[in-house]
């Protein structure tokens, strides 16, 4: 059975634990011994938040337009309505799930409070990232199901993918701040792989969603694009600043966007 005759689930599965492979080949950097400077996390780090950009406009929000005007609705309604609810949504998370962003003190922990140790609240806060990613690949493989010109296979390859390289730098940003903080090279890698884990999850949850009720299909790929806006503003571009590195963060986001526009552009 070739990949192209798969269920649409059962590829958007194996498309988030491809996504999921990454951050754990990410994660695995620390194996390698020698310290990545923050620079070059922090370039690494924007170069996810370009990737995450592009994603949202040329695999989410530009096919829920088109696929809004081939079923007879208002063009910009699904995408305002549901770029608006994903970035809601989101917030919501945000405010409630616990969590600690990489660099910050433990009283800069957002959400709830909690006696949760500090791994935990940084594993928690790169999970939040991924939680929109996931959905977005899961969003776009239950899209191709209904035949529509907009949603193809080659862009949902493509959005996996680009979702895929920019995990990369993401489970590296985890592991190596815990691998400084003392934790063992085991541990460090552990947090890190575990943080990509909830894609799987929410791709299939995601192209379950789409599949069983059609009219909602452009609004779920805005709502994913807006979620994943919402991560690269509120955390990936002000972690990649945080340091002071702020062109070659910049210059790192420029890259990604371009990265991920060549891959839906020649693959979709």
């Amino acid at each position: 059975m070739s990949f192209s005759t798969m269920h649409p689930v059962l590829q958007a599965f194996l498309a988030t634990c491809f996504t999921w492979g990454m951050t754990a080949a990410g994660a695995a950097l620390v194996f390698a011994g020698k310290d990545l400077k923050q620079k070059t996390l922090d370039g690494m780090l924007g170069f996810a938040a370009g990737v995450m950009i592009a994603a949202s406009f040329w695999s989410l929000l530009a096919p829920s337009i088109e696929m809004a005007e081939q079923m007879g609705l208002a063009s910009w309604l699904p995408a305002v309505v549901g770029f608006l609810l994903g970035g809601i949504f989101l917030r919501l998370v945000d405010r409630v799930l616990p969590h600690l962003h990489i660099g910050f003190d433990e009283i800069e922990a957002e959400g709830v409070k909690t006696s949760w140790r500090r791994t935990t609240l940084l594993v928690l806060a790169i999970t939040l990232h991924n939680i929109p990613e996931g959905l977005a690949v899961g969003v776009a493989f239950g899209a191709v199901a209904y035949g529509l010109p907009s949603a193809t296979l080659g862009g949902a390859i493509a959005l996996a993918i680009g979702i895929g390289i920019q995990n990369f730098p993401e489970g590296t940003a985890v592991s190596m701040p815990l691998r400084r903080e003392g934790v063992s090279k085991g541990r460090a890698f552990w947090y890190g792989q575990l943080s990509g884990i909830v894609e799987p999850v929410a791709g299939v949850l995601g192209a379950l969603f789409v599949m069983a009720a059609r009219p909602i299909l452009p609004y779920a790929l805005s709502f994913a694009a807006g979620a994943m806006i919402f991560v690269v503003v509120e955390e990936v571009i002000p972690e990649a600043q945080r340091n002071g590195n702020h062109d070659f963060a910049t210059m790192g986001a420029m890259l990604g966007f371009a990265v991920m526009m060549f891959l839906d552009v020649s693959l979709g």
